[in-house]
């Protein structure tokens, strides 16, 4: 008699459906200059033959998955030294500047000579209120707006990063390691600044991006887990620990009346 050994296989429902990714601004200061992420894709184009790049599956596919943050800022800087040899930005557009001399460093810095990751490319940081949030496990990457031509490109590459925006949301910043500094940067209202790309747990399932609610679970949330780049190296080591503080629900599509 031949006896059959076995264990029963636990049910496991793996999730379905488009993932839902919520975006938000920290702060309502200036809120009116930053434009919502936009999803990639070149609608206007050609396709009226078959066999037309924007009729292709996986040109779709591959533009569907990417969000653009355009840039809210006119800037006009180059790279120097004051007269100790120290590196200094220097604002070309001078008077002409649409933003205020005393309001440029706010927004825009340059980052300390030791951190830079090769000593002859400055690092320079633009902060943005730009935020998003999931209810599920969600990785952001960060990249460059590859897929938009610039007439005039950028002097140097800008710095990526992923990590969980479910675990960690916190605001992002566009950080841009200055090559050639002979050469001025330029950034202008409403281009291309850079793209997002999110993953989920299955490579198949759509992204749909909403506008979110600040809401005060969400607030508590990211003041529980701001600043600490400050205090400690490795912060993705303070992920379990974060996990454990978070609320099981933080996105609320906010709804406009």
């Amino acid at each position: 008699m031949e006896i059959s050994v076995g264990f029963e296989r636990p049910e496991y429902e793996p999730e379905s459906g488009p993932v839902t990714v919520g975006w938000f601004l920290t702060s309502d200061k200036g809120a009116v200059m930053y434009d919502a992420p936009e999803r990639v894709l070149f609608r206007q184009t050609n396709k009226t033959h078959a066999k037309s790049a924007s009729r292709c599956p996986a040109v779709i596919q591959l533009e569907s998955r990417y969000f653009m943050i355009k840039c809210p800022f006119d800037i006009h800087i180059g790279f120097s030294g004051d007269e100790k040899g120290k590196a200094v930005l220097v604002n070309r557009a001078g008077t002409a500047s649409p933003i205020r001399g005393n309001k440029l460093g706010e927004v825009l810095t340059l980052v300390n000579e030791t951190e830079w990751r090769f000593p002859d490319r400055p690092t320079v940081q633009l902060s943005l209120p730009y935020c998003f949030i999931a209810d599920e496990m969600v990785y952001i990457t960060q990249l460059s707006a590859f897929l938009h031509y610039r007439a005039d490109p950028l002097p140097g590459t800008i710095f990526g990063g992923r990590f969980p925006l479910n675990a960690w949301p916190r605001p992002l910043m566009w950080a841009f390691e200055w090559h050639d500094v002979k050469k001025d940067l330029i950034l202008k209202r409403g281009e291309p600044l850079f793209y997002c790309q999110f993953e989920s747990s299955g490579p198949d399932r759509a992204i749909q991006v909403v506008e979110a609610e600040r809401t005060p679970e969400l607030q508590k949330y990211m003041e529980q887990i701001g600043g600490v780049v400050n205090y400690v190296n490795q912060t993705f080591g303070l992920f379990k620990a974060a996990e454990a503080l978070r609320p099981a629900k933080l996105l609320k599509p906010k709804t406009r009346e």
